[in-house]
């Protein structure tokens, strides 16, 4: 009964042996005896051979196998490999039924009995034709990548791993950089830099931004293999695996040492060009700039020849003349500073609106009585950090050209309000509007408005620096200006300047009383100019100062020797010899350090180093008020001590616009 019921269990597990195999039909999986003759026959085998069940029992098992296989033995040596090794395992190609060809995965295993005797063979087969095709295509694919990427002669296209070791070389690679594959495969990409950029890390960090950010992009010089240098266009993009891990990198240079040579020529010709374009606009200024002076000087010298012989009530008049037409000359200088930008630049926190407000007057007199000046100023301004007296200048600049845009009358508006931009360069700024009523400006003179000497008024009328005055003014407050204009129907320019977190510091302008003289000050004027000099030690000497000349610094510093004491040095900044006025304040303050220097200038490269040191300074030409104002200023404030060179201070009392009482 044991016995019996084993072999029903075992006929059992036959039986669900069979109909697995049965079921399967993605895989051909039958038997063969030990000479090959096919002993069972599965669906999945039928459906990739074609032959039924009937038509293949009894077949020997090589005519699955194609005529060439046949040849070579390959069937009886995959049974004898079987037999030898315990397993055969291959692709390769096999027939069908009705002759068509698949690509099949064969794997043939031995069955032996319990004694170890051969009794024959389990053959499994799968169809993997699609599988190749697949990977055919993408052998096809990777090898028609490989010919483009070593066709391409014109970039170096290559690969390094994450530690920068070229890893491959394409034909391109060779032709710019010189090297061949065999010498290159295996080196690190920093070869390529030249020594100043690797001892700076270039390299480095060239890979870490490309791992960091997925792509690193620059210009630079390189190095080819002979030494020579190439400028280079470098694309580097980190390669990574499917799970993100970091494989390498691609790298592609591209030589446009060409184009960077044409854009350095280009530049040159453009700089030349720029030159020519400027002299020519320097000889078309100049019939405007000489009849402008020789209309000042004409002035001048006219109301002086007439003083000499005028009777006492016309001497005020002729003396106002000529003071208004030393004013303008003075007023034509500055623009052409500011132009240049050699004015020295003397920010200051400002409230606009207070300041805008305080050149009412001025803005009337450089205006006309049919022009109405509105003022349209936004509440809560906020603070900006301008050189007041350059804002004042290109204010009046604006209102000249609006007086000359409206003969017939008009109106003249200044409007200010706080402006936000996120994402712009003035995030935060300051817009000041000012607008006129008259004839316009149609586009081909908008697009030239701020160019130099351009003007559209008759010689004599205008230099075509008063616009260009704004906008050099503007641009050296790191703002912005905009021209909106229709003919007939007005213009607008708009001021942007930044704001400033810095609070406002109230000016303190101290207005002189000529009737109270103060205390008498022992002055060292210190002038190569004789006649410059004779102007200010009359002036001085009128209000009550003691004073004493000197033609230059080292006179200067020997009366300075000879044991006479001063309160207060008034120099010229710019002076013959060896030592300049910056120079001596300099020696002064390290050997008499009590001892105030103001110092003049009309325009001086010191000028920025002077005021940087902490030495006041006051501008030229200037009217007897204002230098009487700057120097009694001077000697009544605390001596600067000498300040590192980021620190500036200057006394608020020497800061004085020439012409400001």
């Amino acid at each position: 009964m044991a016995s019996q019921s084993g072999s029903a269990t075992e006929s059992a597990d036959e039986q669900r042996f069979r109909l697995l195999v049965q079921s399967v039909t993605d895989y051909a999986i039958y038997m063969l005896d030990p000479t090959g003759i096919v002993t069972s026959w599965n669906p999945g085998a039928e459906r990739f051979k074609g032959y039924t069940e009937a038509e293949i029992i009894g077949q020997h098992f090589s005519r699955f196998y194609t005529e060439e296989d046949r040849q070579t033995r390959l069937p009886h040596r995959a049974l004898a490999t079987a037999v030898n090794e315990g397993r055969f395992e291959q692709e390769g190609w096999r027939v069908r039924k009705d002759g068509a060809r698949m690509w099949a995965h064969v794997i043939i295993d031995p069955i032996r009995d319990p004694s170890g005797t051969l009794v024959g063979f389990a053959k499994i087969t799968r169809d993997i034709s699609a599988q190749k095709a697949a990977r055919e295509a993408l052998r096809q694919s990777e090898e028609r990548f490989r010919l483009l990427v070593q066709g391409v002669t014109d970039y170096a296209i290559f690969m390094l791993d994450p530690e920068g070791v070229v890893t491959n070389w394409n034909s391109g690679a060779a032709r710019i950089k010189g090297y061949t594959e065999a010498e290159i495969v295996g080196q690190h990409f920093s070869r390529f830099y030249n020594a100043e950029d690797r001892a700076a890390g270039k390299p480095a960090r060239a890979l870490e931004t490309a791992t960091r950010e997925g792509r690193f992009e620059a210009e630079g010089w390189r190095v080819r293999k002979d030494g020579t240098r190439f400028w280079a266009s470098v694309v580097i993009d980190a390669i990574r695996d499917e799970t993100g891990r970091l494989i390498g990198f691609a790298k592609v240079t591209r030589d446009i040492t060409e184009r960077q040579n044409t854009q350095e020529a280009l530049e040159k010709a453009r700089a030349s060009l720029f030159q020519a374009q400027k002299m020519e606009a320097l000889g078309g200024l100049s019939s405007g700039i000489a009849h402008d002076f020789n209309n000042i000087l004409t002035v001048v010298l006219g109301n002086l020849d007439l003083l000499r012989r005028a009777p006492e009530q016309r001497r005020e008049r002729l003396i106002n003349n000529a003071v208004q037409a030393v004013e303008q000359g003075r007023k034509l200088t500055q623009q052409l500073l500011a132009f240049g930008r050699r004015h020295l630049h003397q920010p200051e926190v400002l409230d606009l609106n207070r300041l805008i407000l305080g050149m009412d007057d001025m803005l009337k007199q450089s205006l006309r009585g049919d022009i109405r000046v509105a003022f349209d100023l936004a509440q809560g301004l906020w603070p900006v950090e301008v050189d007041p007296a350059q804002l004042q200048i290109a204010l009046i600049n604006l209102a000249v050209n609006a007086r000359d845009a409206m003969p017939r009358g008009g109106e003249f508006r200044i409007r200010t309000e706080n402006v936000t931009a996120p994402g712009s360069e003035l995030e935060q700024s300051i817009a000041i509007a000012v607008a006129d009523t008259g004839s316009g400006m149609p586009p081909e003179v908008v697009a030239r408005a701020f160019e130099p000497f351009f003007t559209t008024k008759e010689v004599g009328k205008g230099t075509g620096l008063g616009l260009p005055q704004v906008y050099a003014f503007v641009q050296q407050s790191r703002g912005s200006v905009r021209i909106t204009s229709e003919v007939n129907r007005g213009t607008t320019f708009t001021i942007s300047l930044p704001r400033t977190h810095a609070p406002v510091v109230e000016a303190r302008r101290e207005s002189l009383k000529p009737d109270d003289p103060g205390r008498s000050l022992r002055v060292l004027v210190v002038e190569d100019n004789a006649q410059v000099a004779e102007v200010a030690v009359s002036i001085l000497a009128e209000r009550g100062h003691r004073v004493v000349s000197s033609a230059n610094a080292s006179e200067a510093l020997h009366v300075l020797d000879g044991g006479q004491s001063f309160d207060v040095i008034l120099s010229d900044l710019v002076m013959p010899g060896a030592m300049n006025g910056f120079d001596l304040a300099l020696r002064v303050r390290e050997r008499w350090p009590a001892l105030p220097v103001l110092l003049a200038t009309g325009y001086s490269e010191q000028a920025a180093r002077a005021i940087k040191a902490g030495f006041p300074l006051i501008s030229k030409p200037y009217q007897p008020a204002a230098l009487l104002l700057a120097l009694e200023g001077t000697a009544s404030a605390p001596v600067a001590a000498a300040l590192p060179a980021d620190v500036v201070r200057v006394p608020r009392t020497a800061k004085v616009i020439a012409g400001e009482t």
